[in-house]
């Protein structure tokens, strides 16, 4: 007798999020199974990958950034440009790391300018993210939204202590919100509930899990994720089906695995292959898990990323 694989069909399904504009748009989520079980469901749009673009140049990034990007880090313009040019970005996520009250303090008017050189300059869609500062964030977001009409970006993150304002701005000027709350699926529930409570349509909300990089938190986070899959698909909980964004590149980037020099620790290997691979294992676990966008430093890594979803057929 043959054997037959058993199978599970699901309830519910991610809702599709529409980001950027009818020529230059892509779509999140929209799945009715758990990530690459094409076997028991569909998966019509493939995980994206978005490519970190920081306002002002940073500092203390590993050897291994500023060998492939140290030429344009301190112009976001040219940075986006190359990412989508060069690293085959599907989005570029704007991180507006300028307007952090205990940096440079840029006022919302003048990173919103950034917004704007930079929506000019590339053909992909945009996510932007504030400085990290809710209060901050708040302020500036409304700004972006604003100068960003018509081009239908995600902005974030919304937190528990900012998403009024950050929900009411998307809305005001029809873009998508990226909701973050610390590895906890009840919260993220509860801020999706709040967000949509203010008139935020759930198709446009992302959820944020914030999460770990590998050696830091991964494990926690895949568990969290994969549960928010559960809850959306097989609960059919309509507060967990919007598609999940992992804000990975930051995370592993800052780790001491991925920075510290082969001088310091030779018996660690080469730096460069080894924070590429930090990033790619952290990565690859959270597509596993169920993300549905990444956001990703090094093109490397990115192409090790595409490579995988490529011969897992998701590339089409």
């Amino acid at each position: 007798m043959a054997f037959q694989a058993p199978t599970e069909q699901y309830s519910g399904k991610i809702r599709e999020v529409v980001i950027g504009t009818t020529n230059s748009q892509v779509i999140a989520g929209g799945q009715n199974t758990l990530a690459f079980h094409t076997f028991e469901g569909t998966i019509p749009h493939r995980p994206l990958i978005a490519m970190e673009v920081y306002d002002i140049e940073p500092q203390e990034w590993a050897d291994a950034l500023k060998e492939v990007i140290g030429d344009v880090w301190g112009d976001p313009v040219a940075w986006a440009k190359k990412c989508q040019d060069e690293f085959g970005a599907d989005l570029i996520c704007l991180q507006l790391a300028s307007a952090d009250p205990n940096g440079l303090n840029r006022g919302a008017d003048e990173v919103a300018e950034t917004v704007k050189a930079v929506l000019s300059a590339i053909s992909i869609p945009l996510i932007v993210y504030g400085c990290g500062n809710a209060e901050k964030d708040g302020e500036i977001l409304k700004k972006v939204a604003e100068v960003a009409q018509g081009r239908n970006i995600v902005i974030g993150p919304a937190v528990e202590d900012n998403y009024k304002s950050v929900a009411a701005a998307a809305l005001g000027f029809s873009q998508n919100v990226a909701g973050e709350t610390p590895i906890d699926v009840n919260m993220a529930k509860q801020l999706n509930i709040l967000m949509t409570n203010l008139g935020l349509p759930a198709e446009k909300i992302l959820i944020d899990p914030a999460v770990g990089a590998l050696g830091y938190g991964l494990e926690y986070a895949y568990s969290v994720i994969e549960r928010d899959r559960l809850a959306a698909l097989q609960q059919n909980d309509s507060m967990m089906q919007m598609p999940i964004i992992a804000n990975l590149g930051k995370e592993v980037w800052k780790t001491k695995e991925a920075k510290i020099s082969s001088e310091e620790m030779p018996e660690w290997g080469d730096p460069t292959r080894r924070g590429i691979l930090w990033e790619t294992i952290t990565a690859v676990s959270l597509l596993v898990a169920g993300t549905d966008i990444l956001i990703m430093r090094h093109p490397e890594s990115v192409k090790l990323i595409k490579r995988t979803l490529n011969e897992f057929g998701l590339m089409n």
